[in-house]
């Protein structure tokens, strides 16, 4: 089964290009609300380092859903297309001071701290603001999940979080300061999770970690425990929504939230994945000495997630209707390591054909680089068309 695009309408459009099914990313948007209203206390923000295009943000807004960010730009970014201050959180182990002045210039909902340094930083910058900063305390639960190597980020061995030990005296230090309040924790243990015992091992470990802390008689306002769910690239006509409902079912079950408690989540791939495609157009068919390439004029400027994270993405040529022919897909720029996909079985592709790079929605266009002297490429939702 391919996947159905106003391929008379992309005729007219420069390519490379994303293209952003908004009707999906409405569905799946719905498909949130509707399980999250089930649990009293849930929260989503979207994470906006995914994909930060203004018209994918404005569309994400306008649904109700808060935002996550992890720099200064990314909180322009959610204020500019309507996101409420009150609902943004703001993560990242290296803010810079400007970044944290914003926050508090804003009036965010709260800075997502990951050492001490930081925190007294926070402090700092806050009495200067005549403001208490509201702060989570990000803490590495050392879990492993079950996603690829460099995207995970809740091992002891990665750069994110304090250490589970150090949670408490961490706590001490911030209710001794003046300007910063703690309000909860924050955890994030990776991303493209597909998994569910990786989230209910993370509930386990949030449940043990509530228990230490009342028995010091420290209660926990917002428990944060990022985002993660992963997305099926291999079948994204069949599969285009997520299983949210096995995801927040997971936690309404298994983590046990105290009365009043909110539970905040942080959603990125599995809003915006699957709603975008990056849209090529074929420039040769080269016959090698032993396998077939399809040359198309997107690169890893456009797309780096296969070049980067050898990642997977569905191709489709959806100018032909031809028999399937195999084709090692491949872009223009000069690394041998610019290939979206080997012994793809395509249709039958020809010079000037459009090529669709599908689930291309999160770390596509947001990732993009000029590398090469290459010319951004364009983002267009369905209205645009």
């Amino acid at each position: 089964m391919r996947g159905q695009f106003p391929t008379e309408k992309f005729e007219a459009i420069e390519t490379p290009f994303y293209y952003y099914d908004t009707d999906l990313l409405r569905a799946t948007l719905r498909a949130i609300q509707t399980e999250t209203k089930k649990h009293e206390g849930f929260q989503v923000h979207y994470a906006i380092k995914a994909n930060a295009n203004p018209k994918v943000l404005n569309v994400i807004a306008q649904s109700g859903l808060g935002a996550d960010c992890v720099s200064g730009g990314e909180i322009k970014a959610c204020l500019a297309a309507g996101f409420p201050a009150h609902k943004i959180v703001y993560a990242g182990v290296g803010k810079a001071d400007w970044e944290i002045n914003l926050g508090l210039d804003k009036n965010i909902f709260c800075f997502n701290v990951e050492s001490v340094a930081e925190l007294e930083i926070i402090n700092e910058l806050a009495i200067h603001h005549g403001k208490k900063a509201r702060i989570a305390l990000r803490i590495n639960p050392d879990i492993g999940a079950h996603t690829h190597s460099k995207i995970t980020t809740g091992l002891a061995e990665n750069k994110f979080g304090i250490a589970m030990r150090d949670m408490e005296s961490v706590i001490e230090i911030c209710r001794g300061m003046s300007n910063v309040e703690f309000v909860g924790l924050h955890f994030h243990i990776g991303s493209q999770i597909l998994n569910m015992g990786d989230f209910a091992a993370l509930c386990n470990r949030i449940n043990d970690l509530q228990k230490q802390l009342e028995q010091s008689n420290i209660h926990v306002k917002d428990i944060n425990v990022g985002g993660g769910l992963g997305i099926e690239y291999t079948h994204p006509n069949r599969v285009p929504i997520p299983d949210f409902k096995g995801y927040f079912d997971t936690y309404a079950r298994l983590l046990k939230l105290r009365p009043g408690q909110a539970l905040h989540f942080e959603l990125g791939r599995s809003v915006v994945a699957q709603c975008g495609t990056l849209v090529t157009r074929t420039l040769y068919v080269k016959q090698g000495a032993t396998k077939q390439f399809a040359i198309v004029d997107a690169g890893m400027s456009d797309l780096i997630r296969p070049a980067l994270y050898q990642a997977f993405h569905k191709i489709e040529n959806i100018s032909s209707d031809g028999p399937f022919e195999t084709y090692d897909v491949v872009g223009p720029i000069c690394e041998s390591s610019d290939v979206f996909g080997k012994s793809v079985d395509m249709n039958l592709t020809r010079r000037g054909d459009l090529v669709a790079i599908r689930s291309a929605g999160a770390y596509g266009e947001a990732m993009a680089s000029h590398y090469n002297c290459r010319k951004l490429p364009k983002g267009y939702i369905t209205e645009d068309l």
